[in-house]
This record gives C-alpha cells, sequence and structure tokens, in this order.
C-alpha cells in the first residue's frame, strides 16, 4: 500500500522559516491534485495548500504571501515553503495526494513558538 511520509516539521520561533517535504513510498501514476492540509489543537482540518499537475497553486488566505507550494512530478513529492512563520501557523501538517483516490501521509507536527 502506497504511503506518504512527510518531513521538515519542528519547533520555530515566530517570523522563522521552516521547508516540509513529502514523499510517496512508491511511484503513484498520475497525481492529480498535491496538497498540504493542517489541524490545530480542538480545529477541524483545513487545507493549506494546493497544486495540480499542470502548476496551479491555490492557498488558504491565512498563507498567502508568506507559504509557497511546489512539486515535482517526477520524484512524486511536494514541498511547502512556510515563511515569516507565526503562533497560529502551529499544526499537525499533511500531505494529500489525489490520483483516483485520496493518498494522506501521517502528519509533521509545525510548533512556532517563542
Amino acid at each position: 500500500q502506497v504511503q506518504l511520509v512527510e518531513s521538515g516539521g519542528g519547533l520555530v520561533q515566530p517570523g522563522g522559516s521552516l521547508r516540509l517535504s513529502c514523499a510517496a513510498s512508491e511511484s503513484i501514476f498520475s497525481i492529480l491534485v498535491m496538497g498540504w492540509y493542517r489541524q490545530a489543537p480542538g480545529k477541524q482540518r483545513e487545507l493549506v495548500a494546493s497544486i495540480t499537475k499542470g502548476g496551479t497553486t491555490n492557498y488558504a488566505d491565512s498563507v498567502k504571501g508568506r507559504f509557497t507550494i511546489s512539486r515535482d512530478n517526477a520524484k512524486n513529492m511536494v514541498y511547502l515553503q512556510m515563511n515569516t512563520l507565526k503562533p497560529e501557523d502551529t499544526a499537525v501538517y499533511y500531505c494529500n495526494f489525489i490520483a483516483g483516490m485520496n493518498y494522506w501521509g501521517k502528519g509533521t507536527l509545525v510548533t512556532v513558538s517563542s
């Protein structure tokens, strides 16, 4: 069974940066959309950013101008560059691939705190 594995989370001070990566354990044919979601304690999971196979991106209003999503189709990987991080960005971040079915990672924790 294909697994998605996130990496790059951790503790960072407000104003800092982190880069998340997500890789599939094996090749997935025709990934239409790659995305990042997050879930903060006591809140519902929300979309952070997504990118289509053709490169069209979509961002939550709360991260526009601070986060950048990118993908490497050849490697089946997606990245999330997070700049100017705020305490309210603290959450578990999950990657998601849509390719005929939904694939989810187990998440990586991002904590923004001084």
